[in-house]
């Protein structure tokens, strides 16, 4: 199958391209990199289009003949929605809208990334797809947008669609060293550099951690058997893992005490974040997560014998 991934440069889209080529398919990155790099697809067999996907000529020449899309890339981190919310808006909101109208325009079924970020302040236990969404940041707002005009389209086109709300994705791969890295990355890079831990809050809140390892595999497996739903779909497995718990973790990681330091909670961070899985799995029962301890020591690994920086 010849399959387009947007934002296939950044740290997803580069270990699902891998084993998308790895499986036989044909894949083609449109990818600005803006957050994503080349050298995340280095020696991989595929075509890299660097572009943006609200460049409408360039994402239609770049969909052409594809029979799937895969739609990543966006303008991440929710601290960066504060800085800019318009952009976030039109990479996320407007660039989505445009993903699915080359979608429709070629005949190719989407499988595309939203966020957890969408339930916001809903404060129930475990989110499942059926809570009022109540996002607190733009960036949130704008994914929720981009799932809305994704699943829009299926009703209104007969598009088929699978909008993935993913969950603390994390693994080889992903960036620190920004200030916009998210919290698996950042710890890591601090901890195998002596340099203390920054957790903002006390660290008591919570995540729903998902290795990239089980994303690949559901968004291969999604592509493969022509999986589409009619509505959002988590993409997480209902853990609990607090800061302070991952610290714990990475500290028997590494073989010793991490220095930590407590800065304030940040605006538009989700205190408690746990997702239902049980949509998930119906849908997808031959997978099988990684677990966040397996997970966490494959991404410290690749960390250590990573051989290229990131700015």
């Amino acid at each position: 199958m010849r399959v387009l991934v947007t934002g296939g440069a950044g740290f997803i889209g580069g270990n699902l391209c891998r084993a998308l080529v790895a499986a036989g398919h044909d894949v083609t990155v449109l990818d600005d990199l803006s957050t994503g790099f080349a050298s995340n697809l280095r020696g991989c067999a595929l075509e890299l289009r660097v572009g943006s996907i609200l460049d409408q000529a360039e994402l239609a020449a770049a969909a052409r003949g594809a029979g799937a899309i895969v739609h990543l890339a966006a303008r991440p981190s929710v601290p960066r929605s504060l800085v800019d919310p318009e952009a976030s808006h039109q990479v996320n909101a407007t660039g989505t809208l445009r993903v699915v109208e080359a979608a429709r325009a070629v005949g190719a079924r989407v499988v595309m990334a939203s966020s957890s970020s969408v339930y916001g302040a809903n404060l129930a236990p475990a989110k499942h797809e059926l809570l009022p969404v109540a996002p607190l940041s733009p960036y949130g707002a704008s994914k929720l947008a981009a799932e809305a005009y994704a699943l829009a389209f299926q009703h209104s086109f007969g598009l088929p669609v699978l909008a993935l709300r993913f969950f603390n994705v994390f693994g080889p791969l992903q960036a620190a060293g920004h200030a916009y890295a998210a919290v698996v990355p950042a710890f890591v890079q601090a901890a195998l550099s002596g340099e203390p831990l920054q957790i903002f809050g006390d660290g008591r809140q919570t995540r729903d951690f998902t290795s990239v390892e089980t994303v690949v595999e559901v968004i291969t497996a999604a592509l493969e058997d022509g999986v589409a739903y009619p509505g959002p779909v988590n993409l997480a497995f209902g853990t609990t893992t607090t800061l302070l718990d991952l610290v714990a973790l990475l500290e028997r990681r590494v073989g010793r005490d991490l220095e930590r330091v407590h800065l304030p909670a940040r605006a538009g961070d989700i205190a408690y974040s746990r997702g239902d899985g049980s949509l998930l799995r119906s849908l997808f029962p031959a997978v099988v997560p990684i677990d966040l301890e397996t997970g966490l020591d494959r991404t410290v690994r690749w960390f250590e014998e990573s051989t290229f920086s990131v700015p």
